[in-house]
């Protein structure tokens, strides 16, 4: 892997600080010696690099050379280019000044305290308006040379000295071309413009002085107080302010925004959550300051103040009390203070405008259309050099260039575009990948050319689906066979407990571990000796700490249909099994409480203070929640205190990876390895700890815990430091496994896009620990391969030792977050991604839709390959609009990200018939044919070429008027246009030989060497059909049109013929029914064809002689090729 960067020396005051560094870390880097370790430092660091944390990317040594490239040189090779962008680019932004986001102060109810003007909150997706649909369309077309080329050539024929032939043979075509394109984007405009108005159109109801009023979508400003009812999307980023529900919390839906599918519990603003009834949100004087709007939708900072209470109460605001649009409230009814609007919201700051898509088929045959310009003018010079530059030797030169301007064919953007749409038909009728739609047809060549592979993980490879799949104590384990075992367990420790207390029904206590007696006394007894206990007790301990670590409410759906979240529903309410549903905010979450239920150990309800279990028998067992740590990315654990109510014991239950909880438990020799090898089955693992606490324990900590929860400096830190101290030598009860279960077929897919030499990335938002366990059980990371799990870096120091780690290493798959490779690419972009593009796999976890999206574009720009992103959530939209070609699943997780991709799909496994079968036949039958039409165009300027030098370098046309107009219509179109059904290889050959598709990435179909061999080809046919006319022309000059063109047209058909690799029905009609209108139009072509004369024997032989000369030899060269020099294709089909 380290191939390509060169290890460079470092001065001797930067060998010090890396040696400082690396000492004041000794836990992160192990350095053994500090001059080896120096020695082995690849990347470029200036004298200032540690402590000038900014300084910028010049100190690499690339970016200095880059520096070098300038003057004339740079100015020739593209920086033209760069520096009309820059001024066009200046000139924009000069006309629409970007406002500058400032934290604002947002007063209840009343908007027009509001100290700015804020924009609207409308939606808009659409790419022109009124005034700009036409310029941008013509400007989208003609920026290619091929049209623009046309353009002018057909506004010359309004010049009467220019003119050749009729004016309906150039303008006829290009028309066509444009009026199909307008049609398209305008079609496709409209609909946009549905879409928004139907979303901007939605009604919310908004609450005034006056009461109640319904106001659109687009109509809402910051300030208002707006009530958004159950299943109803939330049109603008809110802070919560009240709520139905009695709990004075929410749940809401963010699967358009994050793209996980689980419910976020959101908690009211209390001050306003206490007020008797909503109207008295207008008879407090209060407002909310919010930071200024940015992307970061995980985050928020801000504060609620009630100024007309004495004293004035303070209240912090975070993202648990906000509600961002694109969101859906899941429970009860919210009503909320708007603080940002339309552009300035979480959700369309994540979402970048999409691009115009051009196929890399399209910018090669571009650049292969400047290189026949060139051959065009080229020509004409040297017909008007051989002319003797007599007369107006300029009008000649001109004339010239229209009377050969059929080297550069104006049907090729006609066929293509036909071709295009018809793969699009054949994706969408394939009846192997059901349910597929092509959003976007000018792309569908760029499938059989992908290098990059960016996926989604949640949704995508996997169902999100969690089934709980191992417990185990230590020293027992139990399987999904063995589950029945827990559960007789179970119901015998408990029966036996409520047998023991007969006397209570309803108050059950538990044996309650090593350190207790199995009476109920008040107080625990922490100076009990530890015996051993039963594995019996042991499972009722761990399913009872599984059953009360977490997150997780338990919904109930009404009785009568209606919800049960209304203040009044309580009476509906059905307790039953069948109508409660877990929700959480993370899926993992609800197995856990899901198993324990199938165990017998069902959580019964729960609210902001307590929660309720049912045992096999029935009873009803009480806990009071006194705290709750949820989890975090970097804590990776969660941890409750609850007090029993039958007991009154106060127990601290945890659980997290293990990573973060091996050093928390006890000491024990199991821990390690068994999640290794959980973590090699694909199984997500949580270990689970307790630790009883005595009442004064329990009162010391929440003293210290209050006091630092209201510290205004670090108060983090200091939050996490008192809850460290609970955290020691805590009781190791039991390790779990749960999996994600993966989409059907993920794993020989993935096995087959890597056969095919496609490189996969997976980008998701989820923890490191979920995304290391998917890569390895789908098979992304292979199991014998290494991963290196790249440490959180911060500083440009940690990120330079880091990078250096990492080089080390060989043919292992990287692993890194989001918050790391931030860091690492605002310093060592090139490095980076220079070492990522080795690895056979990449996981980015922690990603948000920004950074998916910018990954890409760093491929894109550092590799020039093709790239393509799959995903399914509304937060894969970025990241599938700027990849080249972009793959919307639709799933779960809405549509959002199928609407906005170019191909949609219903599964994950259709991706390899799309990429091998659709993605191959689209880039080969476009190659085929827009080289053939360019054949078509080279062979008759051959001819006109020979005939002008022949009648002494005249400017005369050959074939006037209809004759070339039905030469690229009626007489050869069918036939050419037929080569979109040919195939070179079966559906079932390159499924099962992927490794076909490393050769289209290649791109040999089209390339300056294919193209020349079709220059040579149309030199000689055109030479041959042209010459061998005249040789054979008797007396009359109408002779030789009607030989050379009959030939001409026969010529091009035998062509098509030889071309075709496997022969369909439709191609057979195509070539007698071009053949058939050929015939039968020569009876009214009598101002071109003598009648008389081409029903004789010797135009027969003619033009068959002609015909044979110029196309036997080609079709003997085939042979020959295909015997001795076969294509690695041909190979497997015989």
């Amino acid at each position: 892997m380290a191939a390509g960067i060169p290890l460079r020396p470092v001065p001797r005051s930067s060998q010090r600080r890396a040696a400082y560094y690396s000492g004041s870390h000794p836990a992160r880097y192990q350095v053994e010696d500090e001059s080896s370790h120096l020695d082995e430092m690849p990347l470029m660091m200036s004298e200032e690099g540690f402590e000038n944390d900014e300084s910028d990317y010049h100190t690499l040594p690339r970016a200095r050379i880059a520096q070098r490239r300038r003057g004339l040189e740079w100015f020739i090779c593209g920086g033209w280019k760069f520096l009309c962008t820059s001024c066009a680019e200046w000139l924009l932004n000069a006309c629409r000044r970007r406002k500058e986001l400032k934290a604002r102060t947002v007063w209840l109810g009343c908007p027009e305290k509001c100290e700015e003007k804020y924009p609207k909150n409308a939606i808009k997706n659409q790419k022109y308006n009124i005034f700009t649909f036409i310029p941008g369309v013509l400007y989208e077309q003609f920026k290619f040379f091929l049209n623009l080329y046309f353009l002018v050539v057909s506004c010359s024929q309004f010049v009467p000295a220019l003119k050749i032939g009729y004016l309906y043979t150039y303008w006829a075509p290009l028309g066509f071309v444009l009026t199909v394109t307008v049609v398209r984007e305008a079609v496709d405009e409209f609909r946009r413009y549905k879409r928004d108005k139907e979303m901007n159109s939605q009604l919310y109801s908004k609450l005034t002085v006056r009461g109640k009023v319904q106001v659109k979508s687009s109509d809402i400003q910051v300030g208002d107080l707006i009530i958004v009812e159950k299943n109803q999307r939330i049109p603008s980023d809110m802070v919560f302010l009240r709520t139905s529900e009695k709990t004075g919390s929410c749940f809401i839906r963010t699967d358009q925004l994050d793209g996980e599918t689980d419910w976020k519990l959101k908690v009211a603003v209390s001050c306003t959550q206490r007020l008797p009834a909503l109207g008295d949100l207008f008879s407090i004087n209060a407002y909310v300051y919010a930071q200024k709007p940015q992307l970061d939708i995980h985050s928020f900072e801000g504060t609620f103040t009630r100024e007309d209470s004495d004293p004035a109460v303070h209240e912090s605001l975070s993202i648990e009390n906000t509600l961002w649009a694109s969101t859906v409230v899941a429970s009860g009814t919210v009503i909320g203070v708007v603080i940002y609007t339309g552009k300035e919201t979480r959700s369309v700051m994540n979402t970048s405008n999409p691009k115009n898509k051009v196929g890399l088929l399209d910018l090669e045959l571009n650049q292969l259309t400047k290189a026949l310009f060139l051959a065009l003018v080229a020509l004409s010079v040297v017909m008007v050099t051989l002319q003797g530059f007599v007369g107006p030797w300029y009008r000649n030169l001109f004339r010239f260039l229209l009377l050969f301007s059929y080297i550069i064919p104006i049907s090729l953007r006609v066929n293509l575009d036909m071709g295009k749409a018809a793969y699009g038909w054949l994706i969408t009728r394939d009846e192997h990948i059901p349910g597929s739609v092509v959003r976007t047809s000018t792309i569908p060549e760029e499938l059989g050319r992908l290098l990059y592979l960016l996926s989604d993980k949640t949704g995508t490879l996997t169902q999100n689906e969690m089934i709980f799949k191992r417990l185990h104590l230590g020293t027992v384990s139990y399987g999904t066979d063995t589950m029945d075992e827990i559960q007789s367990h179970i119901s015998s420790s408990y029966s036996q407990v409520a047998h023991f207390i007969n006397y209570s029904p309803l108050i059950s206590a538990q044996s309650g571990g090593a350190n207790r007696s199995s009476t109920p006394s008040r107080k625990p007894q922490p100076a009990a000796p530890k015996v051993r206990r039963s594995v019996s007790s042991r499972i009722q301990e761990a399913v009872k700490a599984i059953a009360l670590c977490h997150n997780v409410t338990p919904v109930y759906e009404g009785r009568a249909g209606g919800s049960a979240e209304t203040e009044d529903a309580e009476v509906d309410q059905d307790f039953s099994d069948e109508s409660r549903t877990y929700q959480a905010s993370s899926p993992d979450e609800v197995a856990l409480v899901q198993w324990t239920e199938s165990v017998g150990l069902t959580l019964m309800t729960r609210d902001l203070t307590s929660m309720q279990l049912k045992t096999p028998g029935g009873h009803i067992l009480t806990y009071y929640i006194l705290q709750i740590f949820p989890f975090t990315s970097e804590s990776k654990r969660m941890g409750i205190i609850v007090r029993d109510e039958s007991s009154g014991e106060i127990t601290f239950y945890m659980k997290g990876a293990d990573v973060a909880m091996s050093t928390i438990v006890q000491y024990n020799d199991w821990l390690e390895e068994e999640c290794g090898n959980m973590a090699r089955e694909g199984l997500r693992t949580l270990v689970v700890a307790k630790k009883s606490l005595t009442e004064e324990q329990y009162q010391d900590f929440e003293s210290r815990y209050n006091q630092a929860k209201l510290s205004i400096h670090d108060r983090n830190l200091k939050v996490a430091a008192v809850v460290e101290s609970l955290e020691r030598e805590m009781e190791l009860l039991c390790l779990t496994g749960v999996e994600d279960q993966l989409q059907a077929d993920v794993r020989p897919t993935l096995e087959m896009l890597r056969n095919a030499g496609i490189k996969i990335w997976m980008l998701t938002g989820d923890k490191l620990e979920t995304a290391t366990c998917i890569a390895k059980s789908s098979h992304l990371v292979s199991r014998t391969q290494d991963i290196h799990i790249f440490r959180p870096v911060t500083t440009r120091g940690e990120a330079h030792l880091e990078l250096n780690a990492f080089r080390r290493k060989h043919d292992c798959a990287l692993v890194i977050s989001g918050d790391s490779l931030e860091v690492c690419l605002r310093y060592y972009e090139h490095e980076l991604v220079e070492l990522a593009c080795q690895c056979p796999a990449v996981v980015c976890c922690r990603c948000s839709p920004t950074q998916k999206a910018h990954i890409v574009k760093l491929l894109q720009h550092h590799t020039g390959k093709r790239t393509c992103a799959i995903g399914d959530g509304g937060n894969d939209v970025s990241m599938i609009q700027a990849a080249d070609c972009g793959i919307g699943i639709e799933g779960k997780e809405g549509k959002q990200a199928s609407l906005a991709a170019d191909f949609s799909i219903t599964q994950f496994k259709h991706i390899g018939r799309l990429l091998m079968v659709h993605g191959r036949n689209s880039y080969k039958r476009s190659a085929a044919l827009g080289q053939f039409v360019m054949h078509r165009g080279l062979i008759i300027s051959t001819m006109q070429a020979v005939f002008s030098s022949v009648f002494y370098f005249a400017s005369v046309p050959l074939y006037q008027g209809f004759l070339m107009v039905g030469y690229a219509t009626i007489y050869t179109m069918f036939p050419v246009f037929s080569l979109v059904l040919d195939q070179d290889v079966k559906p079932e050959m390159a499924l099962l030989y992927p490794e076909l598709y490393k050769d289209l990435t290649k791109g040999r179909s089209l390339s300056f060497k294919t193209f020349l061999i079709w220059v040579l080809i149309s030199i000689y046919q055109g030479g041959i059909l042209m010459y061998g006319a005249l040789l054979l022309f008797e007396s009359e000059f109408v002779h030789v049109v009607a030989i050379s063109f009959t030939a001409l047209i026969l010529t091009e058909l035998l062509m098509v013929a030889l071309t075709i690799r496997t022969w369909h029905w439709l191609m057979v009609v195509a070539e007698f029914l071009s053949l058939g209108c050929y015939v039968a139009s020569l009876a009214f072509l009598n101002e071109y064809f003598d009648v008389a004369f081409i029903t004789t024997v010797t135009f027969l032989w003619k033009v068959s002689a002609i015909t044979l000369v110029s196309c036997l030899p080609l079709y003997i060269l085939k042979y020959l090729k295909r015997k001795f020099s076969p294509p690695s294709y041909s190979k497997l089909t015989s």
